[in-house]
Protein backbone atom coordinates (compact mmCIF):
# COMPACT_ATOMS: atom_id res chain seq x y z
CA UNK A 1 0.00 0.00 0.00
CA UNK A 2 0.93 3.64 -0.63
CA UNK A 3 1.85 6.19 1.60
CA UNK A 4 2.14 9.40 2.60
CA UNK A 5 3.91 11.24 5.29
CA UNK A 6 5.23 14.14 7.05
CA UNK A 7 8.57 15.10 8.18
CA UNK A 8 8.67 17.07 11.06
CA UNK A 9 11.10 17.25 13.93
CA UNK A 10 9.48 16.95 17.23
CA UNK A 11 11.16 20.40 17.96
CA UNK A 12 9.44 21.71 15.44
CA UNK A 13 6.26 21.67 16.74
CA UNK A 14 4.12 24.23 17.89
CA UNK A 15 4.56 25.09 21.83
CA UNK A 16 4.00 27.16 24.77
CA UNK A 17 7.25 26.21 25.81
CA UNK A 18 9.66 26.97 23.75
CA UNK A 19 10.05 23.83 21.71
CA UNK A 20 8.11 21.26 20.79
CA UNK A 21 7.90 18.07 22.86
CA UNK A 22 5.84 15.58 23.28
CA UNK A 23 2.77 16.87 24.87
CA UNK A 24 -0.28 18.33 23.20
CA UNK A 25 0.32 19.56 20.07
CA UNK A 26 1.73 16.84 18.86
CA UNK A 27 -1.42 14.66 19.50
CA UNK A 28 -3.13 18.06 17.61
CA UNK A 29 -1.15 17.11 14.79
CA UNK A 30 -1.62 13.60 14.86
CA UNK A 31 -5.41 14.52 14.62
CA UNK A 32 -4.73 17.15 11.87
CA UNK A 33 -2.25 15.01 9.98
CA UNK A 34 -4.42 11.81 10.20
CA UNK A 35 -8.00 13.67 8.90
CA UNK A 36 -5.95 15.13 6.08
CA UNK A 37 -4.98 11.21 5.22
CA UNK A 38 -1.28 10.82 6.07
CA UNK A 39 -0.31 7.67 7.77
CA UNK A 40 3.10 8.50 8.85
CA UNK A 41 5.11 10.70 10.79
CA UNK A 42 8.64 11.10 10.59
CA UNK A 43 11.17 12.57 12.90
CA UNK A 44 14.62 13.36 13.81
CA UNK A 45 16.69 11.67 16.42
CA UNK A 46 15.39 12.51 19.95
CA UNK A 47 18.37 11.62 21.99
CA UNK A 48 20.23 14.04 24.03
CA UNK A 49 21.65 16.98 21.72
CA UNK A 50 25.16 17.25 21.73
CA UNK A 51 27.49 19.93 20.13
CA UNK A 52 25.79 22.54 18.15
CA UNK A 53 22.40 21.01 19.59
CA UNK A 54 22.45 18.90 16.56
CA UNK A 55 20.47 15.59 17.06
CA UNK A 56 23.22 13.41 14.90
CA UNK A 57 26.03 13.87 17.68
CA UNK A 58 23.89 12.92 20.46
CA UNK A 59 24.92 11.84 24.46
CA UNK A 60 23.80 8.48 23.41
CA UNK A 61 21.66 6.15 21.19
CA UNK A 62 19.09 5.03 23.63
CA UNK A 63 18.03 8.12 26.29
CA UNK A 64 16.12 10.95 25.52
CA UNK A 65 16.37 14.44 25.45
CA UNK A 66 14.62 15.16 28.43
CA UNK A 67 13.76 19.01 27.02
CA UNK A 68 11.26 17.31 24.81
CA UNK A 69 9.33 16.05 28.29
CA UNK A 70 5.90 18.17 28.39
CA UNK A 71 5.53 20.25 31.16
CA UNK A 72 1.93 20.81 30.42
CA UNK A 73 1.71 16.67 30.93
CA UNK A 74 3.68 16.95 34.46
CA UNK A 75 0.33 19.39 35.12
CA UNK A 76 -2.10 17.37 34.07
CA UNK A 77 -0.34 14.95 36.06
CA UNK A 78 -0.65 16.93 39.65
CA UNK A 79 2.72 17.11 38.96
CA UNK A 80 3.32 20.70 38.98
CA UNK A 81 1.06 23.32 38.78
CA UNK A 82 0.58 25.27 35.70
CA UNK A 83 3.14 26.64 34.15
CA UNK A 84 3.73 30.41 32.65
CA UNK A 85 4.03 30.01 28.56
CA UNK A 86 7.75 30.84 27.58
CA UNK A 87 8.85 32.09 23.95
CA UNK A 88 5.04 30.41 22.98
CA UNK A 89 5.47 32.17 19.95
CA UNK A 90 8.97 32.29 19.01
CA UNK A 91 9.81 31.30 15.46
CA UNK A 92 12.73 29.40 16.70
CA UNK A 93 14.53 27.21 19.70
CA UNK A 94 16.24 28.78 22.09
CA UNK A 95 18.23 25.61 23.11
CA UNK A 96 19.54 26.99 26.41
CA UNK A 97 17.26 29.16 27.52
CA UNK A 98 14.31 26.39 27.00
CA UNK A 99 16.23 24.11 28.82
CA UNK A 100 17.27 25.99 31.74
CA UNK A 101 13.79 27.32 31.95
CA UNK A 102 12.41 23.90 31.96
CA UNK A 103 15.19 22.18 34.66
CA UNK A 104 13.45 24.30 37.65
CA UNK A 105 10.16 23.05 37.22
CA UNK A 106 11.20 19.22 36.10
CA UNK A 107 12.85 19.45 39.86
CA UNK A 108 9.78 20.58 41.27
CA UNK A 109 8.14 17.71 39.56
CA UNK A 110 10.51 14.96 40.48
CA UNK A 111 9.93 16.39 44.27
CA UNK A 112 6.28 15.82 43.82
CA UNK A 113 7.02 12.50 42.57
CA UNK A 114 9.46 11.47 45.51
CA UNK A 115 7.04 12.58 47.97
CA UNK A 116 3.68 11.17 46.79
CA UNK A 117 5.76 8.21 46.42
CA UNK A 118 3.67 7.05 43.14
CA UNK A 119 4.65 4.15 41.55
CA UNK A 120 6.24 2.87 38.09
CA UNK A 121 9.55 4.14 38.38
CA UNK A 122 11.80 2.02 40.15
CA UNK A 123 10.25 -1.13 37.94
CA UNK A 124 11.05 1.01 34.74
CA UNK A 125 14.50 1.49 36.11
CA UNK A 126 14.90 -2.20 36.66
CA UNK A 127 13.68 -2.86 33.21
CA UNK A 128 15.83 -0.62 31.77
CA UNK A 129 19.50 -1.48 32.83
CA UNK A 130 21.07 0.91 30.76
CA UNK A 131 19.64 3.63 32.53
CA UNK A 132 21.82 3.94 35.57
CA UNK A 133 24.88 3.85 33.22
CA UNK A 134 23.31 6.56 31.14
CA UNK A 135 22.29 8.57 34.58
CA UNK A 136 25.67 8.32 36.03
CA UNK A 137 27.52 9.34 32.68
CA UNK A 138 25.58 12.66 32.43
CA UNK A 139 25.84 12.97 36.32
CA UNK A 140 29.72 13.05 35.92
CA UNK A 141 29.68 14.87 32.80
CA UNK A 142 27.90 17.75 34.51
CA UNK A 143 29.98 17.46 37.73
CA UNK A 144 33.14 18.07 35.33
CA UNK A 145 31.36 21.59 33.17
CA UNK A 146 30.08 19.22 30.39
CA UNK A 147 33.81 18.33 28.95
CA UNK A 148 33.71 15.35 26.80
CA UNK A 149 34.47 12.17 28.90
CA UNK A 150 37.58 11.86 27.92
CA UNK A 151 38.87 14.71 30.38
CA UNK A 152 37.15 13.86 33.62
CA UNK A 153 38.80 12.81 36.56
CA UNK A 154 40.13 9.47 36.40
CA UNK A 155 38.11 7.35 38.36
CA UNK A 156 35.13 8.77 37.10
CA UNK A 157 36.22 8.06 33.48
CA UNK A 158 36.83 4.33 34.08
CA UNK A 159 34.11 4.12 36.67
CA UNK A 160 32.30 2.16 33.72
CA UNK A 161 34.91 -0.78 33.62
CA UNK A 162 34.32 -2.14 37.07
CA UNK A 163 31.93 0.42 38.44
CA UNK A 164 33.59 0.76 41.29
CA UNK A 165 36.53 3.29 42.28
CA UNK A 166 33.98 6.25 42.70
CA UNK A 167 32.06 6.97 46.21
CA UNK A 168 28.72 7.04 44.24
CA UNK A 169 26.77 8.34 47.23
CA UNK A 170 27.37 11.90 47.11
CA UNK A 171 25.75 11.85 43.22
CA UNK A 172 22.59 9.23 44.32
CA UNK A 173 20.49 12.18 44.06
CA UNK A 174 21.41 13.47 40.88
CA UNK A 175 21.58 10.49 39.12
CA UNK A 176 18.44 8.92 40.77
CA UNK A 177 16.72 12.39 38.89
CA UNK A 178 18.28 11.43 35.65
CA UNK A 179 17.35 8.15 35.60
CA UNK A 180 13.43 10.19 36.72
CA UNK A 181 13.74 12.11 33.70
CA UNK A 182 13.94 8.97 31.20
CA UNK A 183 11.23 7.63 32.90
CA UNK A 184 9.25 10.15 32.63
CA UNK A 185 10.42 11.05 28.69
CA UNK A 186 10.26 7.25 28.06
CA UNK A 187 6.65 7.40 29.15
CA UNK A 188 5.51 10.53 27.33
CA UNK A 189 6.69 9.25 24.14
CA UNK A 190 4.93 5.86 24.29
CA UNK A 191 1.86 7.66 25.29
CA UNK A 192 2.49 10.01 22.33
CA UNK A 193 3.08 7.02 19.65
CA UNK A 194 0.21 5.33 21.05
CA UNK A 195 -2.05 8.11 20.29
CA UNK A 196 -0.59 7.94 16.56
CA UNK A 197 -2.00 4.45 16.70
CA UNK A 198 -5.24 5.27 17.49
CA UNK A 199 -5.42 7.60 14.54
CA UNK A 200 -3.78 5.35 11.65
CA UNK A 201 -0.37 6.86 12.07
CA UNK A 202 3.02 5.07 12.31
CA UNK A 203 6.12 7.10 13.54
CA UNK A 204 9.39 6.85 11.36
CA UNK A 205 12.76 6.65 13.94
CA UNK A 206 15.56 7.73 12.68
CA UNK A 207 19.08 7.11 13.83
CA UNK A 208 22.51 7.67 12.53
CA UNK A 209 25.11 5.12 11.40
CA UNK A 210 27.54 6.67 13.96
CA UNK A 211 27.44 7.87 17.38
CA UNK A 212 29.54 10.67 18.77
CA UNK A 213 33.14 10.17 20.87
CA UNK A 214 31.21 12.12 23.83
CA UNK A 215 28.47 9.58 24.06
CA UNK A 216 27.07 6.70 26.89
CA UNK A 217 27.84 4.33 23.59
CA UNK A 218 31.82 4.67 23.44
CA UNK A 219 32.10 4.99 27.36
CA UNK A 220 30.34 2.15 27.97
CA UNK A 221 31.33 -0.10 25.06
CA UNK A 222 34.92 1.08 24.14
CA UNK A 223 36.19 -2.15 22.97
CA UNK A 224 33.47 -1.69 20.30
CA UNK A 225 35.37 0.99 18.14
CA UNK A 226 38.68 1.69 17.11
CA UNK A 227 40.60 3.73 19.86
CA UNK A 228 43.95 3.70 20.67
CA UNK A 229 45.13 3.00 24.34
CA UNK A 230 43.81 6.57 25.54
CA UNK A 231 40.61 5.86 24.07
CA UNK A 232 40.77 8.43 21.37
CA UNK A 233 39.96 7.36 18.17
CA UNK A 234 42.62 5.60 15.61
CA UNK A 235 40.12 6.06 12.67
CA UNK A 236 37.29 8.46 12.10
CA UNK A 237 34.26 9.14 9.64
CA UNK A 238 33.76 10.74 6.91
CA UNK A 239 33.06 11.00 2.95
CA UNK A 240 36.15 11.72 0.04
CA UNK A 241 35.94 14.68 -2.08
CA UNK A 242 33.67 15.59 -4.47
CA UNK A 243 32.57 17.76 -7.09
CA UNK A 244 30.80 19.75 -4.59
CA UNK A 245 33.46 19.49 -1.70
CA UNK A 246 36.79 18.86 -2.70
CA UNK A 247 38.24 18.00 0.58
CA UNK A 248 35.34 15.88 1.63
CA UNK A 249 33.34 16.06 5.14
CA UNK A 250 35.57 15.17 8.29
CA UNK A 251 32.85 14.10 10.74
CA UNK A 252 35.34 12.83 13.24
CA UNK A 253 33.03 10.46 14.77
CA UNK A 254 35.01 7.15 15.83
CA UNK A 255 34.41 4.00 13.87
CA UNK A 256 33.33 0.39 14.79
CA UNK A 257 35.51 -2.40 14.88
CA UNK A 258 34.20 -4.66 12.97
CA UNK A 259 36.39 -7.63 13.65
CA UNK A 260 34.94 -7.25 17.42
CA UNK A 261 31.36 -6.59 16.46
CA UNK A 262 31.11 -9.98 14.33
CA UNK A 263 33.06 -12.15 16.60
CA UNK A 264 30.32 -11.06 19.51
CA UNK A 265 27.86 -11.79 17.27
CA UNK A 266 26.95 -8.21 16.47
CA UNK A 267 25.42 -7.44 20.64
CA UNK A 268 25.70 -3.87 19.92
CA UNK A 269 24.18 -3.32 16.83
CA UNK A 270 21.62 -5.79 17.76
CA UNK A 271 20.46 -4.07 21.02
CA UNK A 272 20.38 -0.75 19.50
CA UNK A 273 18.36 -1.75 16.77
CA UNK A 274 16.09 -3.72 19.13
CA UNK A 275 15.60 -0.65 21.20
CA UNK A 276 14.54 1.58 18.49
CA UNK A 277 12.01 -0.73 17.14
CA UNK A 278 10.51 -0.55 20.72
CA UNK A 279 10.00 3.24 19.98
CA UNK A 280 9.67 3.39 16.52
CA UNK A 281 7.11 1.49 13.97
CA UNK A 282 10.34 1.99 11.05
CA UNK A 283 14.13 2.95 11.85
CA UNK A 284 16.02 4.89 8.85
CA UNK A 285 19.27 4.35 9.40
CA UNK A 286 21.27 7.25 7.94
CA UNK A 287 24.52 7.06 6.09
CA UNK A 288 23.43 3.21 5.26
CA UNK A 289 26.33 3.02 2.48
CA UNK A 290 28.90 2.41 5.65
CA UNK A 291 27.55 -0.95 6.12
CA UNK A 292 29.09 -1.89 2.42
CA UNK A 293 31.93 0.56 2.27
CA UNK A 294 32.50 3.12 4.70
CA UNK A 295 35.85 5.55 4.52
CA UNK A 296 38.60 5.39 6.56
CA UNK A 297 40.22 8.28 8.06
CA UNK A 298 43.47 8.33 10.30
CA UNK A 299 42.66 10.29 12.94
CA UNK A 300 44.27 13.88 13.31
CA UNK A 301 44.12 14.19 9.79
CA UNK A 302 43.41 18.01 8.29
CA UNK A 303 40.67 16.70 5.45
CA UNK A 304 38.63 13.69 4.80
CA UNK A 305 40.83 12.88 1.83
CA UNK A 306 43.49 11.10 3.87
CA UNK A 307 41.29 8.18 4.15
CA UNK A 308 40.86 4.65 2.39
CA UNK A 309 37.76 2.30 1.73
CA UNK A 310 37.35 -0.14 3.92
CA UNK A 311 34.54 -3.14 3.86
CA UNK A 312 32.42 -4.52 7.05
CA UNK A 313 30.54 -7.87 6.88
CA UNK A 314 27.44 -6.30 6.12
CA UNK A 315 25.55 -9.43 4.83
CA UNK A 316 26.80 -11.31 8.17
CA UNK A 317 25.71 -8.36 9.65
CA UNK A 318 21.78 -8.12 8.19
CA UNK A 319 21.17 -11.85 8.24
CA UNK A 320 22.05 -11.85 12.62
CA UNK A 321 19.66 -8.40 12.57
CA UNK A 322 16.86 -10.23 10.59
CA UNK A 323 17.23 -13.41 12.46
CA UNK A 324 16.90 -11.81 15.61
CA UNK A 325 14.65 -8.80 15.18
CA UNK A 326 12.42 -10.10 12.06
CA UNK A 327 9.44 -8.10 12.25
CA UNK A 328 12.11 -4.80 12.67
CA UNK A 329 11.32 -2.30 9.56
CA UNK A 330 14.21 -0.47 8.44
CA UNK A 331 14.25 2.21 5.65
CA UNK A 332 17.84 2.71 3.91
CA UNK A 333 19.13 6.40 3.38
CA UNK A 334 21.08 5.32 0.10
CA UNK A 335 21.59 8.90 -1.12
CA UNK A 336 24.60 10.34 -2.95
CA UNK A 337 27.43 8.77 -5.25
CA UNK A 338 27.22 4.85 -4.45
CA UNK A 339 28.92 1.70 -5.59
CA UNK A 340 26.49 -0.74 -7.01
CA UNK A 341 27.25 -3.25 -3.70
CA UNK A 342 25.63 -0.86 -1.60
CA UNK A 343 22.45 -1.61 -3.89
CA UNK A 344 22.87 -5.06 -4.48
CA UNK A 345 23.36 -5.07 0.27
CA UNK A 346 19.91 -2.91 0.18
CA UNK A 347 18.00 -5.09 -2.60
CA UNK A 348 19.24 -8.25 -0.93
CA UNK A 349 17.23 -7.51 2.35
CA UNK A 350 14.28 -5.49 0.24
CA UNK A 351 15.15 -2.62 2.03
CA UNK A 352 13.32 0.44 0.87
CA UNK A 353 15.85 3.20 -0.25
CA UNK A 354 15.45 7.23 -0.54
CA UNK A 355 15.12 9.30 -3.19
CA UNK A 356 15.44 13.33 -3.14
CA UNK A 357 13.73 14.24 -5.95
CA UNK A 358 14.55 17.60 -6.06
CA UNK A 359 17.83 16.93 -6.88
CA UNK A 360 16.69 13.96 -9.21
CA UNK A 361 14.57 16.06 -10.83
CA UNK A 362 15.80 17.77 -13.98
CA UNK A 363 13.64 18.80 -16.73
CA UNK A 364 16.53 18.76 -19.24
CA UNK A 365 17.06 14.97 -18.89
CA UNK A 366 15.01 12.05 -19.67
CA UNK A 367 14.23 10.28 -16.28
CA UNK A 368 16.03 6.91 -17.31
CA UNK A 369 13.98 4.02 -15.13
CA UNK A 370 10.47 5.74 -14.18
CA UNK A 371 10.27 5.59 -10.67
CA UNK A 372 11.51 2.44 -8.15
CA UNK A 373 8.64 1.45 -6.19
CA UNK A 374 10.58 0.42 -3.25
CA UNK A 375 11.21 3.75 -2.27
CA UNK A 376 11.24 6.47 0.08
CA UNK A 377 10.42 9.70 -2.15
CA UNK A 378 10.93 13.16 -0.22
CA UNK A 379 10.92 16.54 -2.43
CA UNK A 380 13.60 17.25 0.20
CA UNK A 381 14.90 16.62 3.83
CA UNK A 382 16.20 18.26 7.10
CA UNK A 383 19.44 18.67 5.14
CA UNK A 384 17.82 20.34 1.60
CA UNK A 385 16.42 23.86 1.40
CA UNK A 386 12.46 23.56 1.58
CA UNK A 387 11.79 23.09 -2.41
CA UNK A 388 10.76 26.96 -2.61
CA UNK A 389 14.21 27.85 -1.74
CA UNK A 390 15.21 25.16 -3.81
CA UNK A 391 14.54 26.40 -6.86
CA UNK A 392 14.11 30.19 -6.69
CA UNK A 393 16.43 31.60 -8.70
CA UNK A 394 16.52 28.64 -11.73
CA UNK A 395 15.53 31.48 -14.31
CA UNK A 396 12.32 31.15 -16.99
CA UNK A 397 14.13 28.43 -18.84
CA UNK A 398 14.07 26.21 -16.11
CA UNK A 399 10.78 26.28 -15.41
CA UNK A 400 9.25 26.23 -18.89
CA UNK A 401 11.05 23.30 -19.08
CA UNK A 402 9.80 21.91 -15.85
CA UNK A 403 6.34 22.55 -17.03
CA UNK A 404 6.95 20.90 -20.19
CA UNK A 405 8.40 17.86 -18.35
CA UNK A 406 5.62 17.87 -15.42
CA UNK A 407 3.18 18.14 -18.18
CA UNK A 408 4.35 15.26 -20.25
CA UNK A 409 4.17 13.29 -16.85
CA UNK A 410 0.67 14.31 -16.78
CA UNK A 411 0.88 16.04 -13.90
CA UNK A 412 -0.41 19.71 -15.15
CA UNK A 413 -3.43 20.29 -13.32
CA UNK A 414 -2.16 23.77 -11.11
CA UNK A 415 -0.82 26.72 -12.36
CA UNK A 416 2.38 26.72 -10.41
CA UNK A 417 5.06 24.62 -10.33
CA UNK A 418 4.95 24.23 -7.28
CA UNK A 419 2.29 22.57 -6.88
CA UNK A 420 2.16 20.42 -9.44
CA UNK A 421 5.82 18.83 -8.19
CA UNK A 422 4.43 18.49 -5.00
CA UNK A 423 1.28 16.92 -7.03
CA UNK A 424 4.08 14.67 -8.93
CA UNK A 425 5.50 13.50 -5.46
CA UNK A 426 2.34 12.33 -4.27
CA UNK A 427 1.40 10.58 -8.03
CA UNK A 428 4.70 8.88 -7.93
CA UNK A 429 4.82 5.28 -7.79
CA UNK A 430 7.15 5.08 -4.90
CA UNK A 431 5.97 3.42 -1.61
CA UNK A 432 5.89 5.59 0.68
CA UNK A 433 5.88 9.85 -0.18
CA UNK A 434 7.25 12.08 2.61
CA UNK A 435 7.22 15.78 2.91
CA UNK A 436 8.86 18.40 4.84
CA UNK A 437 6.31 20.13 6.69
CA UNK A 438 8.06 22.87 5.49
CA UNK A 439 7.23 22.33 1.87
CA UNK A 440 3.68 21.29 2.85
CA UNK A 441 3.20 25.62 4.62
CA UNK A 442 4.86 26.60 0.74
CA UNK A 443 7.90 27.94 2.87
CA UNK A 444 11.23 29.01 1.91
CA UNK A 445 15.10 29.04 2.98
CA UNK A 446 14.03 30.73 6.00
CA UNK A 447 12.70 27.50 7.47
CA UNK A 448 15.34 25.43 6.70
CA UNK A 449 16.17 23.36 9.55
CA UNK A 450 20.27 22.33 9.11
CA UNK A 451 23.12 23.11 6.54
CA UNK A 452 25.48 20.13 6.18
CA UNK A 453 29.05 20.83 6.95
CA UNK A 454 27.79 24.30 9.19
CA UNK A 455 27.25 24.38 13.44
CA UNK A 456 25.36 27.06 15.36
CA UNK A 457 22.36 28.51 14.75
CA UNK A 458 20.08 28.62 13.15
CA UNK A 459 20.44 24.97 12.60
CA UNK A 460 17.94 22.65 14.46
CA UNK A 461 16.30 25.52 15.89
CA UNK A 462 13.10 25.80 12.88
CA UNK A 463 9.92 25.61 14.99
CA UNK A 464 5.86 25.71 14.02
CA UNK A 465 4.00 29.13 15.97
CA UNK A 466 1.14 27.48 15.50
CA UNK A 467 -1.21 25.28 13.22
CA UNK A 468 -2.86 28.08 11.38
CA UNK A 469 -1.08 27.50 7.94
CA UNK A 470 -1.11 23.39 7.88
CA UNK A 471 -5.00 24.05 8.26
CA UNK A 472 -5.30 26.37 5.40
CA UNK A 473 -3.59 23.94 3.48
CA UNK A 474 -5.15 20.45 4.46
CA UNK A 475 -8.14 20.54 1.93
CA UNK A 476 -5.47 20.63 -0.99
CA UNK A 477 -3.39 18.13 0.59
CA UNK A 478 -6.29 15.76 1.46
CA UNK A 479 -7.84 16.18 -2.85
CA UNK A 480 -4.20 15.11 -3.50
CA UNK A 481 -4.08 12.37 -1.48
CA UNK A 482 -7.46 10.92 -2.75
CA UNK A 483 -6.90 11.57 -5.89
CA UNK A 484 -3.26 9.20 -6.06
CA UNK A 485 -4.77 6.21 -3.63
CA UNK A 486 -2.29 6.96 -0.32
Amino acid sequence: MRQAGILLAVSSLPSVHGIGDFGPAGRTFIRKASKIGFKLWQILPINPVGYGNSPYQPFGSKPFDEIYISLELLTKDKLLPAVPSYFARSKKVRYAQVRAYKLKYFKRAFNTYKKEKRRGFKKWVNDNKWVKDYATFITFKKDNNLVQWHYWKKEQRDWIKTRKGVNLKPFAKAIEFEMWLQFIAYKQWMDLRAYAHRYGMEIIGDIPIYVGIDSIDVWANREVFLLDKNDQPTFVGGVPGDYFNADGQLWGNPLYDWDYLEATAFAFWIDRLEYSARLYDYVRIDHFRAFDSYWKIPAGSKNANDGHWAYPPGYKLFDKIYEELPAIKIIAEDLGDLRPEVLELRDYYNLPGMEITSFTFNPFEEREDGWLTNRAIYPGTHDNSPIRGYFRGKGSRFFRAAHKLLDEMGFNEFDNFYDNFIAMNFGSDAKYAIFQMQDLLRLGDEAKMNSPSTIGSPNWEWKMQDFKTFDEESSFLAYLIDKYDR
